[in-house]
């Protein structure tokens, strides 16, 4: 059994989470809030997602700051100071009206907004996601624009399928490199018409979970690495809701370690937390849970406590890239804000953790500060 508790100072520490929706709800609590319209079953107003929560949880600031809703997480970031921090970022960055027809749920975050992204000093994110063209290919060409203005790396979309596929490439002082690929599965609800082609934008769509795929992705991860790189590999895959683990995903975050020689996957999309595993080493996150999103006055599924979300903190050895250590900070996200979670709710957390982990050769201890430490075979 390992248990990372050194800090070796040539590790290269990741701070990753599950979806970031600044979108939506959030979207107008912050400083300058976009047309609230939506154009859902139900919901007609994006102020009605405030008002939900605000039932449930009582009053929200309007005009906050642009590091209000990150919370506690703040200080955490301050005190641990991780070398990079990748998320996937869940919403559109857009004032498009053009929102895509049939869909149903249609994310934006006002352009004026994206300082609350470096307020958390984001380093780089995900678009290969089921939101990110909820308004259409004018709202996708803005969010890429708005992040490379802002200086927030990303991946997983682009003008063609061969800017899409490109990982971002994240230097870390002193020690290498972070090779950051993203991609999305159909299984997620991206719709199909979102992968980029080549002569179309759109995001880096990945037709299905098979070794073929995976030799593909290794060629791609061939093209770019160099060595001592660190391959993180985001994928937004599966539904929301459920803590059982395909064995297509499972077989293919393998087959991405074992063909392509990534060695971390960041696997999100479900509204919860699921199982860990170390796989040769390697870190595989199936499912990395909520972590900022406009969920909170919705009801149903309350058994996944989707209001609980984890500060994932991977120490990588860049020699090997092999996991030395992973702590997991838990929250819990009440009015649109991140706050550390109880003591209860991280015993919660650490319990869940360990009974999925049966099957997956991984358990957690809980510290006296209420993080999490996984522990593997």
């Amino acid at each position: 059994m390992e248990i990372g508790t050194r800090h070796n100072r040539m590790e290269v520490t990741l701070f990753l989470c599950g979806d970031i929706m600044t979108g939506r709800g959030i979207d107008q609590i912050l400083p300058h809030p976009g047309a609230p319209r939506l154009h859902e079953g139900y919901v007609k107003d994006a102020r009605g997602y405030v008002d939900l929560a605000e039932r449930r949880s009582g009053p929200i600031p309007r005009a906050a700051g642009f590091d209000y809703a990150w919370g506690d997480a703040l200080a955490e970031w301050q005190r641990r100071n991780p070398d990079l921090r990748l998320i996937n970022l869940e919403t559109s960055i857009t004032a498009s009206n053009n929102y895509w027809r049939g869909k149903g749920i249609n994310y934006r975050m006002h352009p004026a907004n994206t300082p609350v992204l470096t307020a958390a000093r984001i380093d780089a994110c995900s678009l290969a996601n089921n939101h990110v063209l909820d308004w259409g290919y004018e709202g996708l060409a803005e969010t890429m624009r708005t992040l490379e203005n802002a200086g927030v790396r990303w991946a997983g979309a682009g003008d063609n399928l061969e800017q899409a596929r490109a990982p971002a490439v994240l230097p870390v002082a002193g020690k290498g490199r972070v090779l950051f690929f993203c991609c999305g599965s159909p299984s997620s609800g991206i719709p199909l018409k979102w992968a980029a082609t080549d002569r179309r934008s759109g995001i880096n769509l990945l037709p299905d979970l098979s070794r073929e795929t995976a030799l593909q992705i290794a060629g791609q991860i061939r093209a770019a690495e160099q060595p001592g790189d660190i391959v993180v590999a985001s994928i937004h895959w599966g539904g929301n809701w459920g803590h059982a683990i395909p064995a297509a995903q499972k077989n293919f975050a393998r087959m991405l370690i074992d063909e392509a020689g990534v060695d971390l996957i960041h696997g999100h999309s479900s509204h919860h937390a699921k199982g860990i595993e170390v796989y040769r080493g390697r870190l595989i996150l199936y499912g990395a849970g909520d972590f900022l999103s406009d969920y909170e006055g919705i009801q149903g599924y309350e058994e996944f406590r989707s209001d609980l979300g984890l500060m994932y903190f991977a120490q990588i050895d860049p020699a090997t890239g092999k996991l030395s250590a992973l702590q997991m900070v838990p929250t819990r996200l009440e009015k649109f804000k991140v706050n550390r979670a109880t003591r209860s709710e991280a015993e919660w957390l650490r319990n869940l953790f360990n009974r999925l982990g049966e099957e997956l050769g991984t358990r957690v201890e809980i510290a006296g500060d209420s993080t999490l430490h996984l522990l593997w075979d």
